[in-house]
Order: structure tokens, then C-alpha cells, then sequence
């Protein structure tokens, strides 16, 4: 796994939640595991299979989280800058449309806010380009050219 771009607030949210899971969801999934067993015979016993199939997922999502927690990187307010990076603030011009994004992590990524993520076909494209330069992206409905008129 690469490196996953977080803010400090959303990686204490995961930390918090791993540990949710660790100390407290996985007994109560061990609790659920053995009170199905204790109804009998487990091939037609359905809360013993819904136990199973929590205990699964929350393994699983354990798994996820203990991964990203490792891969982390803190996304820090780029500072003016040259080029654009993580945490910059750019603002581009397709025709006459304006629009101001911030380039965050996946993991924080919210267009509807101009939050879009370094992995994104459009925040790809910003990556380590300078005010001034003009950015072409192939979408569904065909190619788009940006300008990328300021980097905060």
C-alpha cells in the first residue's frame, strides 16, 4: 500500500476506531459466536453464520485500518509553493469557468467541497504543475484543457 494522504483529524478518527474494533467489537462478536453455538446444530443455524460473517468484517476492517494507519501521511497546508502538491489550494480556469480545489487525500476527498483527491484524474493532473500552466485531461465527454492560474 502507498502512501494514504490523511489530515491529523482523520487519522486520530481511524486510530480511534481500530481500537473500537480491537477492545470492544470483536468480544462482543466472540460473545454473539458462542451464544449461536450454544443453540445446536451450526449448518442450519443462521445466527451462528450472521456471527461468522460480522466476525469477518470486522477482521477485515481491521485489517484495513491498522494498514492505513501504518502508510499515513499527514497532509500539511502547503505554504505557497511553486508547484502544486498535496494540501495546495489551486485555482484553475476551464473557458470562462473559474473554480478553486484543494488537493487532499482519498481518503478526505469531497468534490461537492473542492476537495479532490491526489489520485483522481484531475488531481493527478495538477501534481506538480506551476501557475501558468495549462493541464489537459481526457474525460467521457471528451478532452478538457485547465489553466492553473494561482497555487496556495
Amino acid at each position: 500500500m502507498s502512501k494514504q494522504y490523511v489530515t491529523k483529524e482523520r487519522l486520530e478518527e481511524f486510530k480511534t476506531e481500530l481500537e473500537t474494533l480491537k477492545n470492544t467489537r470483536r468480544l462482543e462478536v466472540a460473545q454473539r459466536l458462542k451464544q449461536a453455538k450454544e443453540y445446536g446444530d451450526l449448518s442450519e443455524n443462521s445466527e451462528y453464520v450472521e456471527a461468522r460473517e460480522e466476525q469477518a468484517n470486522v477482521e477485515t476492517r481491521i485489517i484495513e485500518l491498522e494498514e492505513l494507519v501504518k502508510n499515513a501521511a499527514i497532509i500539511e497546508k502547503a505554504e505557497g509553493g511553486d508547484t502544486v502538491q498535496v494540501g495546495s489550494t489551486v485555482t484553475v480556469q476551464k473557458g470562462d469557468k473559474t473554480t478553486t480545489y484543494t488537493i487532499v487525500g482519498a481518503y478526505e476527498a469531497k468534490p461537492e467541497e473542492g476537495k479532490i483527491s491526489d489520485e483522481s484524474p484531475l488531481g493527478r493532473a495538477f501534481l506538480k504543475r506551476k501557475a501558468g500552466d495549462s493541464v489537459s485531461i481526457t474525460t467521457p465527454a471528451g478532452a478538457a484543457v485547465y489553466e492553473i492560474k494561482e497555487i496556495k
